[in-house]
């Protein structure tokens, strides 16, 4: 989608403090973070949200959450929380499939 911001980031339209990346995910630093450790990992195909996920493009959320273990494994971390919203209600800002990962400090419950 060509006016997506993170659609523009993992085509490096926009810089970004990459964390990893491969052929389908990218992920960064949040340029906001909520955490001593906060990075989002982002398909590379525009799926606007978990409410889009489908059996043709599941593959790419499994994907998604094998970078999580990988990353957060060479990090030698632990414990994290991984967050999607969706929907502007639940405070989706980005119309982009996006997992926050963070971790470094204690999460709370709920959650906002």
């Amino acid at each position: 989608m060509s006016d997506c911001l993170f659609c523009k980031i993992a085509a490096g339209e926009i810089p970004s403090n990459k964390v990893y990346e491969d052929e389908l995910v990218y992920a960064f630093h949040d340029i906001d973070p909520q955490a001593p450790t906060h990075f989002l990992v982002i398909p590379k195909a525009h799926i606007a949200s978990c409410g889009e996920v489908t059996a043709d493009n599941s593959a790419v959320v499994a994907r998604a959450f094998e970078v999580i273990a990988r990353v957060t494994r060479e990090l030698g971390i632990t414990d994290f929380r991984v967050v999607s919203n969706c929907g502007p209600q639940a405070g989706q800002t980005v119309p982009h499939l996006h997992f926050h990962v963070l971790a470094g400090r204690d999460m709370t419950w709920p959650p906002g």
